[in-house]
């Protein structure tokens, strides 16, 4: 393990015991001396030394802001004319930025990125890159992703999965093409939020729905208690097939839009109310009377909405049997539509890929981050209500499959 010497002022030391910034700058000014010690190391010299050994030249640093516990660090990393310098001092946030590149390389290899993207490709890794240095880059990335993605899960159980897709354009066959990517996240038996793993698939069907969740259920994936998701018809259906015995929780979110939708325009804040009264309901059996309440009062007059909550009750409303501290949580995708969105600020800059492989590096390198700070981060659920619930609840079924049995006998 390589040994550096740090050095620190008076000033430094001082806010690190009385301002609240201290310990963020104490790491800035200990990671940029590692830097430069890397550097130096490469170059086996140090600046302005004069050596016979020397093997190259520094050429200034570059700014490189890195998002941590105590704060963003803006970390000055060292450029060198022959363009070599490497560290692994922050590797794991790195691997979503080198996919990004990756793919707009690949864009400018294949002839098909706008000016814009050449122009950013150009300004990032210079005008010279061939295929075998893609290639190259593509083999020290995709094996970390890949291995990340197809992990075991056999350790612990996931009782809480969500799930969703979002729609990408991958060009194949010379034309491009809607492909979906299909991404799950779950909590574990630990508390924690995972990111399950991410497949391509060629759309929203049920065949693919249930290859994907079929693929989960290889790598391990067990105890799934409850899964949240919209209402495509091809994923609720795989759904019932690959997870028989668990509870569906419809996104009341996705629920809420489609209802109203359906309702007048002169009754939607009267009913959007009357929703949230249901959804916010403590139980089931009280959420139900509003319900019922709703249908005697509003069938007239809304028919077709009264038809929809009547139909997706049940759905809307499983999360209600829970503890109270994991309802708000598991009621909607909404936690799934954010990790989404940084997607998103992604992909908007590539706007095609040049090819499924590159989608997913890009993605399954992101995913791998967030999954990362996910871990390191605070706990997303105390699942110990959980579990004391679940254990009333087979106890209570238990007995009530004993009572049957004794009056049938």
């Amino acid at each position: 393990m390589a040994q550096y010497n740090i050095t620190l002022n008076d000033e430094i030391l001082k806010d690190l015991f009385s301002g609240d910034k201290g310990v963020a700058v104490l790491l800035e000014q200990v990671l940029n001396q590692v830097l430069q010690a890397q550097a130096t190391d490469q170059l086996n010299a140090e600046p302005y030394e004069r050596s016979e050994d020397r093997q190259g030249y520094r050429n200034g640093t570059r700014p490189h802001p890195i998002t941590t516990r105590v704060g963003t660090l803006v970390l000055r990393v060292p450029r060198l004319r022959s363009g070599k310098f490497s560290t692994e001092l922050f590797a794991r946030y790195q691997r979503s930025e080198q996919a990004l590149l990756l793919a707009m390389m690949e864009m400018v290899i294949n002839g098909v990125s706008t000016r814009k993207v050449a122009a950013i490709t150009e300004e990032l890794c210079g005008e010279e890159f061939s295929k075998s240095t893609v290639s190259e880059l593509c083999k020290r990335l995709d094996p970390v992703v890949q291995g990340w993605n197809e992990r075991s899960l056999k350790d612990k159980e996931y009782p809480f999965v969500i799930v969703d897709a979002m729609v990408l354009k991958i060009r194949e066959d010379g034309r491009v093409r809607s492909r979906d990517a299909l991404i799950a996240t779950g909590v574990g038996e630990d508390g924690y939020r995972e990111v399950l793993g991410m497949r391509i698939g060629d759309s929203e069907s049920e065949a693919s729905w249930s290859a994907f969740f079929g693929w989960l259920k290889d790598r391990g994936l067990h105890g799934v208690d409850i899964v949240v998701s919209d209402s495509h018809s091809g994923l609720v259906k795989a759904l019932h097939t690959q997870f028989q015995g668990c509870t569906w929780q419809r996104c009341q979110t996705h629920f809420m839009r489609n209802f109203l939708d359906a309702v007048p325009k002169s009754l939607q804040e009267e009913l959007y109310g009357k929703m949230r009264a249901i959804l916010d309901a403590p139980d089931v059996k009280t959420a139900r009377l509003l319900m019922e309440q709703v249908v005697d009062n509003y069938s007239d007059k809304a028919r077709k909405a009264v038809d929809i909550l009547e139909s997706g009750f049940d759905d809307i409303t499983a999360v209600l049997e829970l503890p109270e501290r994991y309802r708000k949580r598991l009621r909607t995708t909404n936690g799934q539509e954010r990790l989404n969105e940084e997607i998103r600020r992604r992909d908007r800059v590539i706007r095609i890929y040049p090819n499924r492989d590159s989608a997913i590096r890009l993605l399954g390198a992101l995913l791998m981050e967030i999954d990362e700070k996910w871990q390191s981060g605070h706990r997303y659920f105390d699942m110990e209500d959980y579990y004391v619930w679940r254990e009333e609840r087979r106890k209570k079924e238990v007995a009530e499959s004993q009572q049957s049995v004794r009056k049938v006998s």
